[in-house]
Order: structure tokens, then C-alpha cells, then sequence
């Protein structure tokens, strides 16, 4: 039996979880969220505690079934304490700013590049930098928040996206916490007249 699915998921206080035939949703603090689970997986609230089971031990439900219960354990996670990811800017010139309810980049093309978060995400903590001799590669960093894991992942890896980080200086766009493969440059030496 899967590790990952037969591990019960505890329904915080404040949280209301419904099962109708087979998609579950999640109330909470934070706002509401419904996922509609793969047929052959069942699930089950009692007791404050919310148990996945799968009908036979074949590899496919035993891949649903671990799925299923990371899905709805996101959801309950979401509706109470949301998720985040941080990015960064990296580069001489670059920029970040906030006008209104959009964020301005210019990461090295001709023109800026102009976001809107969706709705049920934001984009918040804009911090920007001056070049400063300690820090002159540093422009910004911000934050894309929500309650769905999926959607605050994919809005960030999207933005990521826009200018991938190069190794030879580690300009672009990363993850706070993203460590960068860096490549040595051309040397400059033998055989050069």
C-alpha cells in the first residue's frame, strides 16, 4: 500500500471538506477550492480526518491513489495557509516596478514586459535595489502568492520563463533560493598574438 496515500490528512479548524461523487471541496480562512478526483479512488470524511483508499493494488490506482491524497492535503494546506514563491531579478539595467495593480520588467528586450496576475493569484513584496558596490546585480525581488499550489507554481515558472538566468554572468530571473550552475568564460592566454 502507498505510503504517501494511506497517510490520513488532518482537517484543521475552520475548514470544511465535501464529497460529492467525486469531486471534493475545501473551505477555509483563505477562500474555497474543488478538484475532481479520478474515479476508481474513493474518499472519505469522518472524525475530522480525511482517508484516500484505492480498489485493487495495480500500478495505475497505486499511482492515483498517492496523487489523490497529495492533491487534496495541497487544498487543505492552501485554504489555510496559502503558498508562495519568490523571484528574483538579476542584472545590470534590469528592472522592477509596480504601477498600479501591474509589474513593469525590463530584463534586456527592447520593451517592458508588462504583468497582470490572474485572478486567485498576486504578485506582492516588491522589494527593488540600487546598484550598490556590494550588490550590483541585485534589481528585485517579488513574490507570487495564492491558494492553488498548481496555479502559484506555474504563474512563477512562467515568469521565470520570460529571461532564464545564464551561467556565464547569472543574469535573468530565478528563485530566491535557486542555485545557478555558473560556466567560466573564454580564457584568454595560450597561443593568443
Amino acid at each position: 500500500m502507498s505510503r504517501i496515500g494511506r497517510a490520513p490528512i488532518p482537517i484543521p479548524e475552520g475548514v470544511q471538506v465535501s464529497v460529492q461523487d467525486s469531486v471534493v471541496t475545501v473551505k477555509g480562512p483563505k477562500g474555497e477550492l474543488s478538484r475532481t478526483i479520478p474515479y476508481p479512488i474513493s474518499v472519505k470524511v469522518e472524525d475530522g480526518v480525511i482517508t484516500v483508499s484505492r480498489p485493487t493494488d495495480s500500478s495505475a490506482h497505486r499511482s492515483l491513489h498517492g496523487l489523490s491524497r497529495t492533491l487534496i492535503a495541497n487544498m487543505v494546506t492552501g485554504v489555510t495557509k496559502g503558498f508562495e514563491k519568490r523571484l528574483e531579478v538579476r542584472g545590470v539595467g534590469y528592472r522592477v516596478q509596480r504601477l498600479g495593480d501591474r509589474l513593469m520588467l525590463q530584463v534586456g528586450y527592447s520593451h517592458p514586459i508588462e504583468l497582470i496576475a490572474p485572478p486567485g493569484l498576486e504578485i506582492t513584496d516588491l522589494e527593488t535595489f540600487t546598484p550598490t558596490t556590494a550588490n550590483e546585480w541585485l534589481s528585485g525581488r517579488f513574490s507570487v502568492r495564492g491558494i492553488d499550489k498548481e496555479r502559484v507554481g506555474q504563474l512563477a515558472a512562467d515568469i521565470r520563463r520570460l529571461r532564464e538566468v545564464e551561467p556565464y554572468k547569472g543574469k535573468g530571473i530565478k528563485y530566491v533560493n535557486e542555485r545557478v550552475r555558473r560556466k567560466a568564460g573564454k580564457a584568454a592566454g595560450k597561443g593568443a598574438k
